[in-house]
């Protein structure tokens, strides 16, 4: 999938049990955030980065969603370890990673940005190496520049 396309449906529980449906959440601006692993140092610091940020994202009508094939239980305790309140949901059939193209060749989650927007149209999309993630600011300054979002 890339830029300008149509999103399919979709839902998937997220660490607490509950059920997230992509198209009955699109009255805001829906961030993908695809990572390898809970736990690990740089998933690790890419969700506490987007956790502290978390209402800069909401000034401009974002809601962050971290997305993996691991467990709910598995994502439960990595937002309790690094006190995060992003919802992160569980593709334990990496249907949705692989609908998003964000699995390598391994089979392993990429990591990977798509910004979906309330007409269920991609926006932005991004995958940098695993080894490296965008930043909160970088990420809203991208989307300034590119004219997603006003500037406020």
């Amino acid at each position: 999938m890339k830029t300008g396309d149509v999103v399919d449906d979709f839902t998937l529980k997220d660490q607490n049990g509950n059920d997230f449906n992509l198209y009955g959440n699109l009255n805001k601006l829906i961030l993908l955030v695809f990572y390898p692993k809970d736990n690990s140092p740089v998933c690790t610091k890419q969700l506490t980065n987007y956790n502290l940020n978390k209402s800069e994202f909401e000034k401009f009508g974002i809601e962050v969603i971290g997305i993996n094939p691991e467990s709910s239980e598995t994502h439960a305790s990595f937002c309790n370890s690094i006190k995060s309140s992003i919802r992160i949901l569980s593709d334990d059939k990496k249907e949705i990673v692989k609908k998003f193209e964000a699995v390598n060749i391994l089979g392993l989650t990429k990591r990977k940005l798509v910004l979906i927007g309330k007409d269920k149209k991609i926006l932005y999309e991004k995958t940098t190496p695993s080894l490296i993630y965008i930043s909160s600011k970088k990420i809203i300054d991208s989307l300034k520049n590119l004219n997603i979002i006003q500037h406020i």
